[in-house]
């Protein structure tokens, strides 16, 4: 099996708390490619109702699933406590999110099952098959896997992409490309559009906050705690350095996007050569003027109570949760201040129905007004846009028998399946959920696409 993600978005939260539609007790090893909690947030669950054998990750991923899965077990319970308190005062009953997926406890016993491989160093599932896990360049640790499969003296190759990165982004190597396979797993988040390049990022950045500063207002950022966190301290130390942006205070109010910098921090060497010449030069990405690290909830607090201009950092990205909200109600019916996305904002969440432009939007129970300059940066996305992703593909020398496309919404897989049909030429297959296909490797032809079985 691979990842074991949790369901974020609103029309499928329900699906977190059904039983597993995979038998724990029938699989044998479950490789996660990458700590993002829709990879990786279903593991303490999956391993409660029975799954018994070896997780294993590269060793940043190892350090970064912890904090991850940790804090999330954290807010399932705060988040239930609150609702039940909640609903007790409404005087009615909640579904499913009244109990927490799962426990900082069931947490915590997942993790004597993670076991650490090294990139490019094959792992040995058994005797016909193995695995080897090479740089996806999406986030410290990330990994592409390809599969060696040997059966009845053939060998299958089966690629699964995960979650690829941005060429010539800060921090991250650029994705490994595949030599390809048989069959190709793919994602296709960005299979629609082309984003800003990394280097635009930087003047856009400058540009969004200077406005709102003479404005008076504040700058809040819904900031994923894991790359993008850190990507952002990358690119405020260098516009502080360059005093490109005023000298205002920078809060990165997230313990968990704290606790993921000092694990990049331990992996500084796994990071790309732009940023090994930065530490030569004596210039650490993380360390600037006017830096203000916030832990505590006292801090948090703190930070409302000055109308001061600002720029706010916090959690969770699509602002389904976390500290982001008490900063979005203190600001987004301010009209001087800026919303500012910097991520992907999936359909059914908070973030998404901001940057849709609905007003009022609901938070904590309460309605608001959305007064706030919204404004939104592409380019800081960790997922390749279509030309990465197609020069991925582009980048194989074994052509795929076919194609999946997984990982994106429809608008984004089928507008990729349609590129790769027209460009490449190579049959592209658009799952649906809970769809199943047989690999059948007697086909010595590798133009035959796969036969499509639904279960």
């Amino acid at each position: 099996m691979i990842d074991c993600g949790m369901f974020q978005e609103r029309p499928y939260l329900s699906r977190n708390w059904d039983p597993s539609p995979v038998d724990p007790r029938e699989i044998d090893v479950l490789l996660l490619t990458h700590a993002h909690l829709d990879h990786s947030g279903l593991i303490p669950k999956f391993v409660k109702e029975g799954y018994a054998g070896s997780i294993h990750m590269t060793a940043p991923t190892m350090d970064i699933a912890r904090i991850v899965l940790e804090d999330a077990a954290r807010i399932q319970e705060e988040d239930a406590a609150y609702k039940r308190k909640r609903h007790r005062r409404e005087g009615r009953r909640g579904p499913h999110p009244e109990i927490p997926l799962f426990t900082a406890e069931d947490a915590t016993a997942c993790f004597k099952q993670f076991k650490p491989v090294q990139y490019e160093k094959p792992l040995k599932i058994n005797d016909a098959v193995s695995v080897t896990f090479r740089d996806a360049g999406h986030i410290l640790g990330s990994a592409t896997l390809e599969f060696e499969i040997n059966e009845s003296g053939k060998t299958t190759r089966v690629v699964f992409s995960s979650d690829l990165g941005q060429w010539d982004a800060p921090l991250m190597h650029d994705p490994t490309i595949s030599k390809g396979g048989d069959f190709v797993i793919m994602e296709s988040t960005y299979g629609d559009r082309v984003q800003e390049t990394p280097q635009d990022v930087d003047e856009r950045l400058a540009s969004v906050i200077n406005a709102t500063l003479e404005r008076g207002g504040k700058i809040i950022i819904p900031t994923f705690a894991i790359d993008r966190a850190q990507d952002l301290l990358f690119h405020f130390s260098k516009l502080v350095d360059e005093q490109r942006i005023a000298d205002v205070p920078i809060f990165l109010d997230s313990p968990m996007a704290l606790d993921v910098t000092d694990v990049f921090k331990r992996y500084m060497f796994l990071l790309d050569d732009d940023t090994q010449k930065l530490l030569d030069s004596g210039k650490h990405p993380f360390h600037f003027r006017n830096l203000r690290m916030v832990r505590t909830t006292q801090e948090s607090k703190q930070i409302n109570t000055s109308r001061k201009p600002a720029i706010i950092m916090a959690g969770a990205g699509m602002c389904t949760g976390g500290r982001i909200k008490h900063h979005l109600t203190q600001n987004i019916s301010r009209s001087e201040s800026t919303i500012l996305f910097v991520g992907y904002q999936s359909h059914g969440t908070l973030g998404r129905e901001i940057v849709n432009g609905t007003s009022p939007v609901r938070i904590h129970g309460k309605h608001h007004e959305v007064k706030a300059k919204i404004e939104r940066i592409d380019g800081m996305s960790a997922h390749a846009d279509r030309e990465g992703l197609l020069r991925w593909l582009r980048g194989m020398t074994l052509t795929p028998r076919t194609v999946f496309l997984t990982h994106g919404e429809e608008e984004g897989a089928t507008a990729l399946a349609k590129t790769i049909r027209e460009q490449l030429g190579w049959p592209v297959i658009l799952p649906e959920y809970g769809d199943a296909f047989d690999i059948d490797p007697s086909s010595d032809d590798r133009s035959t696409p796969l036969a499509e079985h639904n279960q």
